[in-house]
Parts: C-alpha cells; structure tokens; sequence
C-alpha cells in the first residue's frame, strides 16, 4: 500500500444508511471519529461510560452537523454485566450493525480491580471489546460491509500476557499492564481475523493505531512517572486527535481495506502520519498465542463468538 500523504476525513465514502458502534466516544480519539463518521452520514452509536459527557459530545456535533445521527447509550467496558446490557439493547428492535469500533481504552492507572475482580486496564482494553465484539456478532454478520475495528497501541509490540499473575496482585507496573492489553488487543484483533476467515464470515477484523496521539489517555489514566512523561514532557511532539483518529477511520471504511491488515502513521517510527499498512509484531500473530489467549478470554467473559462451523 502506498503511503496515504493525502489522505483525510474528507475522503471517507459515503457512509448513509450505515451503522456505527464507537467505544470512548465522548473525547480524544472516540470523538473524532464519531464526528468523521456522523459527517459522512453513519448513524453513530456513541457508547460511553459517562451518558452526560456522551450527550454533551453529541449535542457539540449536532451543532456542527444539524443533520448528524446520533444515539448515546451507557458502555462501561471494565463491567461485564454493562456490556451485556448494552449488547441487549442494541439487539431490541435493530436488525444489523455494519462497523464496530473498538476504541476506549484506559492507561497505566493505580491498580484497580473490575466488578469481576480483573485487572483495570486488561478488563476495559480487552476482555469488554472481546466480549462486546461476540455479542454483537450476529448484529454485524447482517450488516453491509461489516467491520470490526480494534485499536493497539505501538505499546503492543512491548507487551505480553502475565499469565501467572494476571491481576498483577503480586506485582504491578502500571505501564507493562498497559502494555499487556494492548498486546492482547493486537492479538485478539488477529486471532478474530483468522477465525472470521475460517469460518467464511462476512466480517472483516482490521487492526489500527493511533501513534503518538495527544488526548485525555495520557493525562486522566496515568500515575507517577508515565503522566509525567506522557502528559507533560512528550505531550507537545503530539499530533492532535483528528490526525491521530485517521487510521481507525481508514481501517472503519477504505473500500480497499482486508480482513487482518494493520493500519497506522506512515511517519518515522510510526508515531504520526497518514494511514498505511504497518506490521504487527511477530508474537501478535503467533497462532498458539492467539488460540491460547482466545481460550482465556471466553473462560473469563463467559462469551463464546457464535461462529459457523468450517465445513
């Protein structure tokens, strides 16, 4: 894929009659790309943690956008009976979704523990987007053009599962935790890919990062050392979120994206630029990774993807 240097919002197709889920969508990254979806005509499902804060974000793109369409529903990723109910709701009367985007996340704060007793960081970045992803599966598997979007970080390429201390209850370092969910990001959105292909679904798993993007992650989430760095020290190498929001675009609705491609900046070190194809590490795609976290996953979300069986 040649370098996209010109690629912008502006070039996103016409996205009427389309239904989109986008997780975090009340700032940074989320926002953007709920603003460059609603502008291009989607319907855009705005799930937030904080409903306020999500009808305050759609309130600002209707007055951008009298015509956008917009609908806020309550997502709590880091609670799994939240994102039962969610998957609950949009299954009542809607018939098909056409992009999921699986973008909140949270970075590097004090250790906390989800309602299921998980990890923070390892239950929002992934267990919430595996088990929302499988919930919605049916939804999406109608829908034209289905895609499922799940946003890593470059910080996957330092990750890895602490299988032996996944809680980090006998040691935790805020920022290698970040890093094994984005790791486990990376790999789910590869192992789904491998088996949407299987299986002959209609569904398209894409993989995108941001780079080095400037928003409330690097400021609201962090302790200690990481906020310092993130949220003051680097902060002004940073591109701005509409920049850094273009690779999951991409990935979301280039007519020439594949199942399993990876999508990132084209600049050095891939920490800004235009969309491109990028390389996911080697371990992210290590099939006994991917097939062994899977299996840990559905063990600890109680969701299993209904996949047709290979023939």
């Amino acid at each position: 894929m040649a370098k996209r240097q010109h690629w912008t919002a502006d070039r996103i197709p016409d996205q009427t009659g389309r239904v989109c889920v986008v997780t975090g969508a009340t700032g940074g990254l989320g926002l953007a790309t709920t603003r460059a979806l609603a502008r291009k005509g989607a319907h855009v499902i705005l799930a937030v943690r904080d409903e306020d804060r999500g009808h305050r974000a759609a309130e600002a793109i209707t007055a951008e956008q009298p015509d956008a369409v917009l609908e806020v529903c309550r997502l709590d990723l880091a609670d799994l009976d939240s994102v039962r109910a969610f998957a609950e709701r949009l299954h009542t009367g809607r018939r098909r979704l056409d992009v999921l985007v699986n973008n909140a996340g949270v970075m590097a704060p004090p250790r906390t523990l989800s309602p299921q007793g998980h990890e923070a960081q390892f239950a929002c970045n992934h267990l919430g987007h595996f088990a929302l992803t499988g919930l919605l599966l049916d939804l999406l598997a109608a829908g034209r053009d289905p895609r499922v979007v799940t946003v890593t970080s470059l910080n996957h390429r330092r990750g890895r599962i602490h299988y032996d201390d996944l809680t980090g209850e006998r040691h935790y370092a805020p920022m290698a935790f970040y890093d094994q969910s984005k790791f486990a990001g990376a790999v789910f959105g590869h192992e789904l890919h491998r088996r949407l292909t299987e299986t002959g679904s209609p569904v398209r798993s894409v993989l995108a990062h941001p780079g080095y993007t400037a928003t409330r992650l690097q400021t609201d989430g962090p302790v200690g050392l990481p906020k310092l760095l993130f949220g003051r020290v680097l902060r002004p190498l940073a591109q701005p979120a509409d920049r850094g929001a273009l690779p999951q675009l991409y990935a979301a609705t280039a007519p020439d994206v594949t199942g399993g491609e990876f999508i990132g900046p084209d600049g050095p070190g891939e920490l800004r630029g235009a969309p491109t194809r990028v390389a996911l590490s080697p371990a992210a795609t290590d099939p006994a990774t991917g097939r062994r976290l899977w299996d840990l996953s559905e063990r600890l979300t109680g969701v299993r993807f209904a996949l047709p069986a290979t023939a």
